[in-house]
């Protein structure tokens, strides 16, 4: 469990193929504390710490993962948004996110607000129910507030800190991002499926 406060950025280091699986290290400034077998949202994908070596972590995608998020896509040197899991002690700076993607969106605009930057994305129609004004998302790992919805498309505004501090800034128009849709939103639509 995550709540979509992106806690440092890694670097893409090297992909390696293994069979259908693609294995990416990455190096971070949290890659040291992280212990093999622990959960780490990569971009919003929860996936396990399968090795360590000085400065670096490694993880497995399998096919699944590759088909349904954007990690097929991702390039060595490429930034990933980096958050370990919650702990419950805490406050709840988000939103909960699972780690489980449930989409891609593509961006289809990207305006410097001189101050903030506004992002415009286009989801699957099939998702449209999951999207509501003022919501929360999760792009890329990180917990943003929607706004100006329509049955496709939706806008979120960036703050300086969370373009800095999060691989926001690597998205242009084209980009696939991952989606994670609120929890509470899924609940309560499969639960209207059955009235």
């Amino acid at each position: 469990m995550f709540t979509g406060i992106i806690e440092a950025m890694g670097t893409i280091t090297r992909i390696e193929d293994s069979g259908t699986n693609r294995i990416f290290w990455l190096e971070s400034p949290i890659s040291q504390e992280l212990s093999i077998d622990q959960s780490v949202s990569h971009d919003g994908v929860c996936l396990t710490i399968d090795a360590i070596e000085p400065g670096k972590h490694r993880v497995t995608a399998i096919a699944e993962t590759l088909l349904k998020t954007n990690l097929s896509q991702w390039a060595e040197g490429n930034l990933v948004n980096l958050e370990r899991s919650m702990l419950m002690n805490g406050r709840l700076d988000g939103h909960i996110v699972q780690g489980h993607v449930d989409c891609t969106a593509i961006c289809i605009s990207r305006h410097d607000k001189n101050g903030s930057w506004e992002y415009r994305f286009s989801i699957p129609a099939e998702f449209a129910a999951l999207i509501i004004e003022k919501g929360s998302i999760t792009i890329n790992g990180t917990s943003l507030t929607l706004y100006d919805i329509t049955d496709t498309e939706f806008s979120v505004s960036i703050i300086p800190y969370t373009f800095e501090n999060t691989d926001i800034q690597k998205v242009f128009p084209g980009s696939a991002v991952n989606i994670e849709f609120d929890i509470i939103g899924k609940y309560i639509r499969r639960l209207k499926q059955f009235e």
